[in-house]
């Protein structure tokens, strides 16, 4: 088969689908990998490090041909041109705050396969969850910069000093991404709670942290308290192929302590705070009432090198059973995959992303076998 990696072209976005470890892979494989020209720069890798792993190097149009295009972020409106029926797009897609992109693949026909709803029997999220590592230690780092006066916030020291308080930190969700958050704000030496449905989870978060975090079971109530007294809160939250709850209004905002800052890694799927907007690394944050904003979209595009090597560590199995066996076969091999289908023949494959649009002409879902 032949492998497209077309180069990301959102916003400050220098990942790339694919290490040349892993084209080298795939090529050894018996298949045909074609990069296009300047995508690994920004990880980098070099087009001749792409070439001596046996792919070659070609234009967009080139790479987008392809009969398995794999990317890092979505398309932007300036690649739907590039979507296709005889196409398997697999990337990340978070279709459910993307109402414009579902439209680009449904009219098109596209096979498109989101990363993010590969989920194995235990319900984990296996490409999912190297970026929401990333997303959530990156989290408290630029939260932890924005609370300093430079930063627009209060002018806190995230870790505190003997005799000062430490920065109050609450962080909403403790799956992957939120778990990762309060390591990093327990290493910063932060004051940390972490709220979860999940008493279990929250279990494991307490033992392993031996009293050190404050575990809260998620209410209207706690969180509405929690985020009053923070200092710096993560929203963390996620339901898989769907928009995020909104779980933090504006009002309580406003009642928010002066200088707080807000940072949503569930931005991709819309925001879990009401005042959520997207931005980007050049110009990621704004200022709601007397708080502070950051809604970047694609956090880890920030450390691709990181990034690119977790991404590719987790999606080239899959890569290479899609490459190998053609989707149908793939699917039907390992159901986890199966779930990943989010788009085919223009409809919405994914039960969960088709309840978000259900006026949409594409939102009865297609069960996948």
């Amino acid at each position: 088969m032949i492998i497209g990696v077309p180069k990301e072209t959102k916003n400050s976005e220098r990942r790339v689908a694919l290490t040349p470890a892993g084209a080298r892979e795939l090529t050894a494989a018996g298949h045909r990998v074609l990069v296009e020209a300047g995508a690994g720069e920004g990880s980098g890798f070099a087009d001749d490090q792409y070439r001596l792993a046996g792919a070659r190097i070609g234009s967009a149009a080139e790479a987008w041909a392809a009969a398995l295009v794999v990317k890092v972020k979505e398309p932007i409106p300036a690649e739907y041109q590039y979507l296709r029926r005889d196409q398997i797009l697999f990337t990340y897609l978070h279709l459910a705050a993307a109402e414009p992109l579902v439209t680009a693949l449904t009219e098109a026909g596209a096979t498109a396969v989101a990363y993010e709803t590969v989920q194995l029997a235990d319900g984990s999220l296996p490409l999912l969850a190297p970026m929401s590592e990333v997303a959530g230690r990156m989290s408290v780092m630029v939260g932890a910069y924005h609370l300093t006066a430079p930063g627009g916030g209060a002018g806190l020291l995230a870790g505190g000093v003997p005799g000062v308080r430490p920065a109050e930190v609450v962080v909403l969700g403790a799956g992957q991404a939120g778990a990762n958050a309060v390591a990093q704000a327990v290493g910063l030496g932060a004051d940390v709670t972490v709220l979860d449905l999940s008493v279990p989870r929250l279990r494991q978060l307490d033992q392993l942290y031996a009293g050190r975090v404050r575990t809260l079971a998620s209410s209207a109530y706690e969180v509405e308290r929690c985020v009053r007294q923070a200092d710096l809160v993560i929203g963390a939250v996620l339901i898989p192929g769907d928009r995020a709850p909104k779980l933090v209004s504006h009002e309580l905002v406003t009642q928010a302590r002066p200088g707080s800052v807000f940072v949503d890694i569930a931005i991709d799927q819309g925001g879990c705070f009401e005042d959520s907007t997207p931005t980007t690394h050049q110009a990621p944050v704004y200022r709601v009432a007397n708080s502070v904003f950051y809604c970047v979209a694609n956090m880890p595009g920030a450390v691709p090198v990181t990034a690119t090597a977790a991404l590719t560590n987790a999606t080239l199995p899959y890569v290479a059973a899609i490459a190998a066996q053609g989707w149908d076969a793939a699917a039907a091999a390992d159901p986890a995959l199966a779930r990943g289908l989010a788009t085919v023949d223009g409809r919405i494959a994914h039960a969960q992303t088709a309840r978000a649009f259900p006026r949409h002409p594409s939102a009865v879902a297609v069960p996948v076998a």
